[in-house]
């Protein structure tokens, strides 16, 4: 009863911000991702009869909250009730990026912890009915699911509220390139920006224009029109901070790193030096999004910009998937 699974990171295009239900996590909008090649979480996870309780290890991590271990056993609490299963777990886990940065950790985690824990269980499930587990868990973790290019549905109800494939990974040849400017985890998570995006005198305002927002980029997808798409990624993620930066309490997510990073961005395209848009969850993290043939450039002219403690370079990629290399 011992599978590892390893699940990638995604970045939204097309944000999500905002639950109908915090308790299930179904979203206020659909939200359109791309799955990362380089930021991911491996996982794995051994149901042993003799243990007492979850036994959950994190490599590399200095610190460690008892919160996330408690979320993480919540999490195998789920697993146990679906497959009928009466055995606790241990579990390693092991990411190749910071947490808690803005890029999507969670996403990442729940999905390889999922995936390995029904492996291990061999417990089969479809795609759409892992993407809704992933989702209960935390909410980007669905996007983590498919391939490629994704569309999370916020539905009707819980068991329509899950992530697609759009398109495969190898439909468009883009990058992400990411500047980390900082590796402290961020003070306030997500889950809390959610719970307050209402508080924001713009929020409604942002939920009427989200079908229109939907429906542009995914033309812009379909036509591979590398501007309108950067527009309208670039306009979104702007949007989605303005509304954590008008609620209460304000969430300023950004480092002066950040700033200085967006401003570049935007020179770069005014000086016809490099077609790139620029993208930000909820985090400090900036994903850089360019064509393929840009992304050595990109790279090369983010080194000018101090305060930038790693980059890295990002493909389309599959969604979470199990493998046979095993953590323990």
């Amino acid at each position: 009863m011992k599978a590892t699974a390893i699940a990638p990171a995604n970045i939204a295009f097309i944000k999500y911000w905002g639950k109908v239900d915090p308790v299930i996590r179904v979203p206020n909008n659909n939200s359109i991702s791309m799955n990362l090649s380089q930021m991911t979480t491996t996982t794995t996870v051994e149901f042993l009869p003799k243990l007492l309780k979850d036994d959950v290890t994190f490599i590399g991590e200095d610190v460690i909250k008892e919160t996330e271990v408690e979320r993480i056993s919540k999490a195998l609490d789920a697993v146990r009730k679906k497959t009928g299963s009466h055995f606790f777990a241990k579990v390693v886990t092991k990411n190749s990026f910071p947490k808690a940065t803005g890029i999507a950790s969670s996403a990442s985690g729940f999905a390889s912890l999922a995936v390995a824990s029904f492996h291990a269980l061999k417990y089969s499930i479809s795609e759409k009915d892992l993407s809704v587990f992933c989702r209960q868990l935390s909410g980007t973790a669905c996007r983590s699911i498919p391939d490629g290019f994704v569309e999370w549905k916020k539905g009707t109800g819980s068991d329509e509220s899950y992530a697609y494939e759009l398109y495969p990974p190898d439909y468009w040849d883009i990058c992400d390139v990411i500047a980390i400017v900082t590796k402290t985890m961020k003070k306030v998570g997500s889950t809390e920006g959610h719970a307050i995006a209402d508080t924001s005198p713009f929020y409604l305002k942002r939920l009427s224009e989200m079908d229109k927002k939907i429906e542009s980029i995914k033309k812009a997808m379909e036509k591979k029109n590398f501007t309108e798409f950067g527009n309208s990624i670039e306009a979104e993620a702007l949007n989605m901070h303005a509304i954590c930066l008008t609620s209460f309490p304000p969430l300023i997510y950004w480092e002066p790193t950040t700033i200085e990073i967006m401003k570049k961005v935007q020179a770069w395209r005014e000086d016809n030096n490099v077609m790139s848009y620029f993208t930000i969850d909820a985090g400090p993290t900036v994903h850089i999004i360019c064509e393929g043939k840009n992304a050595e450039q990109v790279v090369s002219l983010l080194q000018s910009i101090q305060g930038i403690q790693s980059v890295v370079v990002n493909r389309p990629t599959v969604g979470a998937h199990s493998i046979k290399e095993d953590l323990f």
